[in-house]
């Protein structure tokens, strides 16, 4: 049987993150009641979020060629100093809309999850190193999120980081376990900041050499 166009928008918006098919219907009604200019609007800009869009080739972020590398990593204001690796680029908008953190950043663009099969690409932990390694950083933030999966990608970014003669660090407490960066508030984000601790102090404290 044919899928008619409502059916088959429904469908499509179905499959984006915690969007269920009555949230899915409900946005395709709303589109329907819109003028065709918003209509076109949108599908333009979606079109040119994926056809015009690249990682920036230095820390991962969503940039365009005409803007590569991104314009936080070619922003002269930035802390050169400090590099924060996040798991995603959702990741990093939050940390920029706080206001909390003005260093670079580098996207893993994954995760270690092995109930999943999710491992993190081992280009992109070279392609750290190498950043690591020739940069000016006297400091790299492993912020990865509060669960176990956090946990797992973090123990390796840090093994990954061991032979690197830089100051690493993780977040400490404010983010809730279980929760994720990518909706911590200002507040919460600027004390995990602020009370970031040693990681690798922290490893030989809890055992882990």
């Amino acid at each position: 049987m044919t899928r008619g166009p409502l059916e088959q928008t429904v469908r499509l918006l179905g499959k984006l993150p915690g969007v269920g098919e009555k949230t899915a219907r409900r946005f395709a009604l709303y589109i329907l009641q819109q003028p065709r200019t918003f209509t076109r609007e949108l599908a333009s800009a979606l079109l040119e979020l994926r056809e015009q869009t690249i990682p920036c080739s230095v820390c991962g972020n969503i940039t365009t060629e005409e803007e590569d590398p991104c314009p936080i990593c070619s922003d002269p204001l930035r802390d050169r100093s400090m590099l924060c690796v996040l798991e995603s680029v959702e990741d990093m908008l939050s940390f920029e809309q706080s206001g909390a953190y003005s260093g670079l950043y580098f996207i893993l663009g994954g995760r270690v999850s092995p109930l999943d099969g999710e491992d993190l690409d081992p280009k992109r932990i070279d392609a750290l190193k190498e950043y690591v390694v020739s940069g000016a950083f006297t400091e790299v933030i492993i912020a990865t999120n509060p669960r176990v999966e956090g946990d797992l990608t973090f123990f390796t970014v840090l093994d990954a980081l061991d032979d690197c003669d830089v100051k690493v660090t993780r977040l400490a407490f404010g983010l809730p376990l279980g929760g994720s960066i990518g909706y911590a508030d200002r507040v919460t984000l600027h004390a995990s900041l602020e009370s970031r601790v040693d990681a690798r102090q922290h490893d030989k404290k809890t055992g882990r050499e």
